[in-house]
């Protein structure tokens, strides 16, 4: 993730704004993160739930994502999918 500083958003209103329509920046104050800047499309992803990639840590991974990552690690293993996979 980007980070510019406040100063930086007054100064180049545009390459901050252009920075935060691709994704969410930073904006810090005094080395400290203060903002977020983010477009309004994905801003409305997130607050209605459209994006549906999630991080799960491990013990709350649901359990058809446990299997398929077990039997992802077991083909690397077994040294498969590296070079069978286009």
């Amino acid at each position: 993730m980007k980070q510019f500083t406040t100063g930086d958003l007054n100064k180049q209103v545009g390459d901050v704004t252009d920075a935060a329509s691709r994704e969410p920046v930073v904006l810090t104050r005094h080395n400290k993160p203060r903002f977020v800047l983010m477009s309004y499309d994905h801003y409305e992803r997130m607050r209605t739930g459209g994006d549906p990639r999630r991080a799960y840590h491990i013990s709350e991974m649901p359990d058809e994502h446990v299997a398929l990552f077990g039997e992802a690690l077991d083909r690397l293993a077994r040294g498969e999918g590296y070079d069978d996979e286009a």
